[in-house]
């Protein structure tokens, strides 16, 4: 039988196709060759009102004593302390939708478990040094939040001159309501903030009294750390914290956010 002599097009084919095998073999090994995790590590999110997307949270910062009241009945002088700030685990986030009332389980370890309700602020972009009249284009929206925290803990250790975070940071720690976009709510420099248990108003105030304002609270914050996407802000309760028990409901309200409940189980 006559041979005949492969064209130019057969000799492209064949090296293509073994070009593609060799790729095939190369590309699991290559793909192996990386770290794997060991686990996967769930991402702590926090529903967005009206929006398909969620909120990621990369951390969660707290400022101390921003109301002058609260901050005489903590044992502070509010016209010389700066502004202090402490930091929760994102996974001490207890989301609350609207229109629920969710159990809340009373934390182990304490007998003196306070309620301290806060304005939220939400984070789409950071930086540092950012100057405080900037600062409010870094906020993405707002949320009404709790700052559960477990006082016999914390004022022991603070006694003892000791980190105090095992008051502060612990499991459920961080109860707030959905975010509300600034787009829509616009920005929250004043507004009447309260705390109710079992129909009792415990905490009543109003934002317009925060020492150190949502804008300034950035700047000061991105003068020690870097702020970024995914941060949010606990921005300080009024006076009047106090210890809730198995069994209370509360009732949290913030002018121009729908209101917020837990009952403690």
């Amino acid at each position: 039988m006559k041979r005949t002599s492969p064209t130019r097009r057969d000799l492209l084919a064949t090296a293509a196709a073994a070009t593609a095998v060799s790729m095939a073999e190369v590309a699991p090994a290559a793909a192996q060759a990386g770290p794997k995790p060991m686990f996967a590590v769930p991402m702590v999110t926090i529903p967005i009102v009206g929006e398909n997307q969620v909120f990621q949270v990369r951390r969660i910062y707290c400022i101390g004593r921003n109301y002058a009241a609260h901050a005489i009945e903590r044992g502070s002088d509010p016209n010389r302390e700066p502004p202090f700030f402490f930091q929760k685990p994102t996974d001490a986030i207890q989301n609350v939708a609207i229109g629920e009332i969710a159990d809340h389980p009373y934390p182990s370890l304490t007998k003196n478990y306070h309620h301290e309700v806060e304005l939220v602020a939400a984070l789409k972009s950071g930086g540092t040094n950012i100057p405080a009249d900037k600062a409010l284009d870094h906020v993405y929206g707002y949320a009404l939040g709790l700052d559960m925290t477990r006082r016999d803990l914390q004022n022991g250790m603070a006694a003892e001159k000791k980190p105090w975070e095992i008051g502060k940071s612990f499991d459920h720690a961080a109860v707030l309501g959905p975010i509300h976009p600034a787009s829509k709510t616009g920005h929250f420099e004043k507004g009447a903030i309260s705390l109710a248990i079992n129909g009792t108003v415990k905490q009543n105030s109003d934002l317009s009294k925060m020492i150190w304002s949502v804008a300034e609270q950035i700047a000061k914050l991105s003068e020690a750390f870097e702020l970024k996407a995914g941060d949010i802000i606990y921005s300080g309760t009024p006076e009047n914290v106090g210890p809730v028990v198995k069994g209370d409901v509360l009732l949290c309200k913030l002018e121009g956010l729908p209101d917020m409940s837990i009952k403690i189980v």
